[in-house]
């Protein structure tokens, strides 16, 4: 399920963000659902082994800005796009919302101006996507003396399919208990490289269109968790552009 929300400043001037702000729409997310969902997916999620999925993710920001010094400033409005396949995330946010009216982004009070709820497109086992948020899988190597180093994958290493195919192959199985064997494979068409500052970590990920072809099933779960790594800080977003 995914919802897109719009949003003023409430007195009409511009909304100044870090250019870094991943954190604080996370952290928006949070305190607009109940507290017993917010723990939850804060402290436990869902667990698969030893890792554990927040099973949400959500877009960059959207809007007209321009970049002074260390801060983004957005004109005119933004809009935010947020998905899960957990339909009471999504309901309890909605529902905050429209109670409400606002939310705090960072030290902004910014208006809702509008909820919606795009309709999930036709997903075939080969679909050509455009990232809303960057892509990123990694592996978190161990040199030698002991020292543990996180190793970001290119689009262009075989990795970074295999991984990211893994990845969602988990994420169906917590929610519907199957075990899909067919693989799911990553292409990149045109992408680039983008640095994110997520609080005190650098994580490198890759924005742009990419073909995707795999089980339907798969497809259907990463349109709504969310593609790779890092979901839940704001990676892995994307829309279905072209059904082949």
């Amino acid at each position: 399920m995914r919802m897109g929300i719009f949003l003023e400043d409430e007195k009409q001037k511009p909304i100044i963000l870090p250019i870094n702000y991943n954190h604080l729409l996370q952290a928006a997310i949070y305190n607009n659902i109940s507290q017993e969902l917010s723990v939850f997916l804060h402290e436990k999620g869902f667990l698969y082994g030893k890792r554990t999925f927040k099973l949400f993710t959500f877009s960059r920001i959207f809007g007209n800005y321009e970049i002074k010094q260390d801060k983004i400033y957005f004109n005119n409005g933004i809009n935010i796009y947020i998905s899960s396949p957990i339909e009471r995330f999504i309901k309890e946010l909605a529902n905050t919302f429209l109670k409400k009216g606002f939310l705090f982004l960072g030290k902004n009070k910014l208006k809702i101006i509008n909820l919606s709820f795009p309709q999930e497109p036709e997903i075939s086992s080969k679909i050509k996507i455009k990232m809303f948020s960057p892509v990123t899988v990694y592996s978190t190597l161990i040199s030698p003396n002991g020292n543990k180093k996180t190793y970001y994958y290119s689009p262009y290493e075989v990795e970074f399919s295999k991984l990211i195919d893994e990845n969602a192959k988990k994420k169906v199985y917590i929610l519907q208990k199957r075990i899909i064997k067919s693989a799911m494979n990553i292409r990149p068409i045109k992408v680039k490289e983008v640095i994110v500052k997520y609080k005190d970590t650098i994580v490198k990920g890759w924005i742009g269109s990419f073909m995707v072809n795999g089980p339907k099933i798969l497809l259907k779960m990463v349109y709504e968790t969310g593609l790779g790594s890092k979901n839940s800080q704001g990676f892995g977003m994307f829309e279905v552009i072209k059904n082949d």
